[in-house]
């Protein structure tokens, strides 16, 4: 997202943590439960009329529910609200803020992570070696430039990958044990979860080519209960992005984002919850502190002393510009 004017600060928009508690919440109403046997992956033909209807119904409930609510994002953004609340917004109401959307979801990891706690312990291993022992190590990587032509870089990338190769190396991982079969096959056994072709006919049975269009899932629907759920994972997300934005400025060399700006972030933000919600991701979107924390990795200084921020091909792909 690019707003043409005022100064611009590197921000990469996604999908945010932020709103998967309460929609864990919202789904986890009676109306809205899934049944047992969809938690099954061998009980479940995807391509069941009757499975498409239980998943898409709830969906359809997010989407409204999404929608509503980024409405009061966009008003408390452009009304400037959000620049007046900036007196009681500071590193003791963010921290707790973001703290408390990670531990809300200590139950859902908990239960994923029991199907083998050896898988998981192993991921989390990895994940903190890549990202507290090994990211000051640099990795050589083939490049090339109409100067140098095909030379080797030296690039961080356990810094800024650690989460992505953590995960990918534990995968692999349970790739080999499933193909030799040392994972059980016994869907009632323990770690039968682990293995990785429980659902490799899922990748085969999705369309080449598909476009996403507003009310793809159908009517979207609409609850108090919902609306009021995700409320609170939109005001953690505005909590939170107050942050990035200071937090940017600061390693972009900017000065401090007057509220102005805040009040103009915040609205465009809930530009883009309302859009995601419309087109029926089942989530909203905010700025990524991850890769505020990135910029302080790959910025470079000009010969004048002003910082110049280079990205590597991965982030250029959801790099965007959030009008500051």
């Amino acid at each position: 997202m690019s707003v043409p004017f005022n100064y611009r600060l590197p921000i990469l928009q996604g999908g945010t943590f932020a709103f998967l508690t309460p929609t864990l919440a919202v789904l986890s109403m009676p109306e809205w439960k899934c049944p047992a046997w969809t938690s099954n992956a061998s009980l479940v033909n995807t391509s069941d009329p009757e499975y498409i209807e239980i998943w898409q119904t709830r969906i359809r409930e997010l989407q409204g529910s999404i929608m509503v609510a980024s409405c009061f994002q966009i008003f408390v953004g452009f009304s400037g609200l959000i620049g007046l609340l900036m007196s009681f917004i500071g590193p003791l109401t963010i921290a707790p803020t973001i703290s408390l959307i990670g531990l809300s979801l200590f139950d859902s990891a908990g239960n994923d992570a029991g199907k083998h706690w050896g898988i998981a312990a192993m991921t989390t291993f990895l994940i903190v070696l890549f990202s507290q022992y090994l990211r000051h190590l640099p990795v050589p990587l083939p490049t090339y430039s109409k100067t140098k032509k095909f030379h080797f870089t030296q690039v961080y990338i356990f810094q800024i990958l650690p989460v992505l190769l953590g995960i990918t190396m534990s995968w692999l991982i349970c790739y080999i044990l499933t193909e030799y079969n040392v994972l059980t096959s016994d869907p009632q056994a323990y770690g039968y979860q682990a293995r990785t072709d429980l659902k490799r006919n899922v990748i085969g049975r999705a369309p080449w080519f598909r476009f996403p269009y507003p009310g793809q899932w159908g009517k979207p629907t609409v609850s108090a209960a919902g609306v009021f759920g995700i409320l609170a994972g939109v005001v953690s997300s505005m909590v939170e992005s107050v942050g990035d934005y200071h937090a940017c400025a600061r390693l972009s060399g900017a000065p401090p984002p007057p509220k102005h700006a805040i009040n103009r972030g915040i609205g465009i933000e809930g530009i883009g919850c309302l859009l995601a919600g419309a087109w029926g991701t089942g989530n909203g979107t905010t700025s990524y502190s991850e890769n505020v924390g990135a910029l302080g990795i790959t910025k470079k200084r000009n010969s004048s002393g002003n910082p110049i921020f280079y990205c590597n091909n991965t982030a250029k792909l959801g790099l965007s510009y959030l009008s500051l």
